[in-house]
Parts: C-alpha cells; structure tokens; sequence
C-alpha cells in the first residue's frame, strides 16, 4: 500500500465512520494514526484505512473490541516481515478461522432476521393494499 498521509476527515468520509468513534478506536488501541503533520494533526495511510474498515465490518456482527483487538492483532503479526515461524503461523490462522466461523454464523443469524423483517414489510403492505383497494382511502398524514 502507498504511504500517501490522509487526514481524519478525509479517512472519516472514506470509512463512513465518525471522526468521534475513529478517535474512540484509537483510544481503545484498535488503530493509531501513522503519523502526525507539524500542527499535531492525525495523519493515517491506506494501511489504516484498512484497518478501520475491519473494524467496520466487525462491528455490526458483534464483534467485542477484545475481539477486534485479538483479530487485528493476528493478522499483523501474520503480515510482519519477517513472518512467523510454521507453528505459530498455524496457530494464528486457528485464531482467523474461529473468527471466520463466528462471522459466518452471525451473518446467518442476520439474514434470518432480515427474512422476518421483509416478511413483516410484506404484510404490512398487503394490509395496505387490501383496505386501499376495499375502497378505504388511507389518511394523509
């Protein structure tokens, strides 16, 4: 990745996070900027704006900031040059694919809920539909 400095706006827009739970993250440890320019401005590169969009996607899955932390922190160390040695390589990757696996179950969970959630949409609208059309004209609110 190139290390082109972005600031928290610009990564803010980037992410669709806030600048308030970017700083929050950063509080927390989950990620830090990459540098700071001369006035003390946050300065992040492509690197963490990747970092953050796990973060993102972790989050809506239920993911915990331990969770968040231990994930992130598998993967950098399975991105460190030099890599790992074979055993802790292999034990890193038991680590992704447990998170792998909650991830897959939590989204399946979700599309359970989604599937309620259009089947209630429907009914609703067909509740509409038929007293619209039983000649019952809906208020306008």
């Amino acid at each position: 990745m190139d290390d082109k400095h972005m600031q928290i706006g610009e990564v803010a827009a980037r992410t669709e996070l806030s600048l308030r739970t970017i700083r929050h993250y950063e509080e927390t440890g989950l990620v830090a900027p990459s540098a700071r320019s001369q006035g003390g401005f946050r300065l992040y590169t492509e690197t963490d704006v990747a970092r953050l969009m796990v973060i993102r996607r972790m989050k809506p899955l239920g993911f915990t900031l331990d969770q968040m932390r231990d994930l992130l922190e598998a993967t950098d160390r399975l991105d460190r040059a030099p890599g790992p040695d074979a055993g802790e390589r292999e034990a890193l990757l038991d680590r992704l694919r447990e998170y792998e696996k909650a991830a897959t179950e939590q989204v399946d969970k979700l599309r359970v809920q989604l599937a309620r959630a259009e089947d209630f949409a429907t009914t609703l609208r067909a509740r509409l539909d038929q007293n619209t059309s039983a000649g019952h004209r809906p208020i306008d609110v």
